[in-house]
């Protein structure tokens, strides 16, 4: 599978089917400056570096980096990300201790028999909903703990349609990673309230009209009984 333009400006650059099976789903904004969703787990570097440019883009331009959640196979590209580009890293502040300290087991890094090394981060999100202004876009993170404690979805209105970036909204629920069913569920309903378009998920790629955004959701929530 290629990597491709999902509406005007938005990409998905990486991915189990496009970069490697270990990475989780990675997506790219371009608002002149470029944001990056996520960076695989790390050993497809120059592969979604390819990618980017592959749209005529310059990685030059990266200028930032929004992590969903501390799991290696979202965040375990950052440190080489940041070092050749110098991007700033954004995550939610619950989850941004397990990066800062290169925690093997709520990084998830002990799953893939690997490890992470301590990296700083940037910025910290603490609110409910915090909103980035970038070129007259509206880019809005919201806070869904769930899967982990500082989970974010991240959202925008782009080209008439609403583009949830809601990565790993499917679980797992773990105790090692600090899962909470009831934040889940609380998570979810709000994810269903966005009444998005398209779904960025983050490792089963896109849903592509209300109905099967709609639907995807739901049927975790039947899997974990929530009503």
């Amino acid at each position: 599978m290629k990597p491709y333009e999902i509406v005007k400006d938005i990409f998905m650059v990486g991915g189990p089917d496009i970069t490697d099976s270990r990475d989780g789903c990675v997506y790219l904004i371009n608002l002149g400056e470029l944001i990056l969703i996520d960076t695989g787990a790390g050993w497809s570097v120059e592969k979604i570096i390819n990618n980017v440019q592959s749209f005529g883009l310059n990685c030059k331009n990266l200028n930032k980096i929004l992590l969903t959640h501390c799991h290696i196979d979202h965040i375990g590209g950052v440190p080489e990300l940041k070092k050749r580009f110098g991007s700033a890293i954004y995550i939610h502040t619950l989850d941004a201790l397990p990066v800062e300290n290169g925690d093997k087991v709520l990084t998830a890094a002990s799953w893939y028999q690997t490890t992470f090394p301590p990296t700083p981060v940037d910025v910290k999100f603490n609110a409910p909903e915090e909103v980035l202004m970038i070129d007259g876009q509206k880019i809005i993170c919201l806070h869904t703990p769930g899967h982990t404690p500082g989970s974010i979805c991240i959202y925008l209105d782009r080209d008439g349609k609403r583009v949830l970036f809601a990565q790993d909204l499917h679980g797992p629920l773990l105790e090692e990673f600090g899962s909470n069913l009831e934040d889940w569920a609380r998570s979810t309903k709000k994810l269903l309230d966005l009444d998005a378009d398209i779904l960025c998920e983050g490792h089963f790629g896109i849903y592509k009209t209300k109905k099967d955004v709609k639907n995807y959701i739901l049927s975790y929530r039947r899997q974990y009984d929530v009503e």
